[in-house]
Formats: C-alpha cells, structure tokens, sequence
C-alpha cells in the first residue's frame, strides 16, 4: 500500500521513522541469526497473559519483532510511507509517542481477545493509517491489487471491515492478529482527534 508522494526517498524519511526501520531490521537479523540458539523470537513475542511464558515487557518487544520476510518489508513500507509525512506535521516526539501508543494498544487489545502469541508492527501501523485517513481522507492509496486509487477514508473502513470480519471469525480470520490490528486503529483515531480537535487546518 502507498500513496503519491513524489521526490527523493532518502530525503523524505524522518528521524524517527528512520530509527524504527533500523531497530526493526536490527531485530529481524537478529531473528534470523539467533533463533536457534537464543529464542529471540520465543522472548520477544507477545503471549497470552495467561501463559507461563508471557512477560510484561512483551508489549513493547512484539511490535519490533517480525514472522517473515513479507510481513517485515510490507510494516516498513507502510511506516515509510505514512509515518514520514506524520512525523513532519507533528515533530519526533510526539509520532513516536503516537506510534508506541498505538503499539502498546494493539497489543493489550490482542491480549483481550486472542489467546495466540503475537510479533509485528502492523498494530502501531494501523494506527499511523488512521491518522493519515483522518487527516488526509481525500489522498488516493494504491492498493494492491486493486487496479484503481482508493481513497483513504474508504481504505481505512474497508481494512476495519476486514479485520472485525477475520477476528470474530476465526477460521476465515487466518494467522492475523486482527484484534490487535482493530485496537491500533482506534488508538490512532482517538489520539489524532484529540490532538486535532482545535487545529482543522490539516483536513482535506
């Protein structure tokens, strides 16, 4: 998924969105060198509050950990292309405290309703898509593989659709945390219409 947004790459990528791609990428190698003897994967994944192996500290580690190549290069991407342009509108400090919120939310939302362990970002990302679809409904998104632009707006109910549809059904929902996506998104809508409920001047 991504939208228009022309001019160099390298230029376009802000600090702290930068920053999350290389401790994400830090920790995937680590995944793929260390597994086997460390259980990178095992420790740092999200488990089920009830589980012996769950530990607190689990709710920030699984948005940092990844279940393969795929689901790593799409959650980068998706931080690359949203989380830039929201981290310049809102400065470093405050995305990255959206991000880890919308994160951490996930993955007590997770906790809440799914008792599978959990890795990803997509959570935290889910939530930079809310932002982005609040802020900016009108954007088109090209979205594999739907052969025409979408706007973001309609994107994001379409996506909630999906996920509410995949987390009361189970056996559609496949191996997706799909709660936790949901939980991101909301976070994200709740901190963005709050931090935007005086300021209008970003809508379009």
């Amino acid at each position: 998924m991504s939208y228009n947004n022309y001019g160099n790459g390298f230029q376009r990528t802000t600090p702290v969105v930068l920053n999350l791609i290389i401790i994400n990428a830090l920790v995937w190698i680590a995944q793929l060198a260390l597994d086997n003897s460390l259980q990178i994967t095992g420790h740092f994944a999200l488990y089920p509050y009830k589980s012996p192996l769950f530990e607190p500290y689990q709710l920030v580690t699984h948005m940092f950990t990844h279940g393969g190549w795929a689901h790593i290069l799409f959650n980068m991407f998706a931080l690359w292309s949203f989380g830039s342009l929201l981290e310049r509108s809102w400065g470093p400090k405050r995305f990255l405290i959206f991000y880890l919120a919308c994160g951490l939310a996930a993955g007590i939302t997770h906790l809440a309703f799914q008792n599978v362990p959990a890795v990803g970002a997509s959570g935290a990302i889910m939530g930079l898509f809310a932002a982005f679809a609040y802020l900016f409904p009108n954007s088109e998104l090209i979205i594999f593989p739907i052969p025409f632009p979408v706007k973001a707006k309609y994107a994001v109910a379409i996506m909630a659709g999906i996920d509410l549809f995949g987390g009361v059904n189970p056996t559609a929902g496949g191996n997706i945390a799909h709660f936790a996506h949901l939980g991101g998104l909301a976070m994200g809508f709740i901190l963005v219409i709050i931090w935007n409920k005086t300021n209008r001047k970003t809508f379009y």
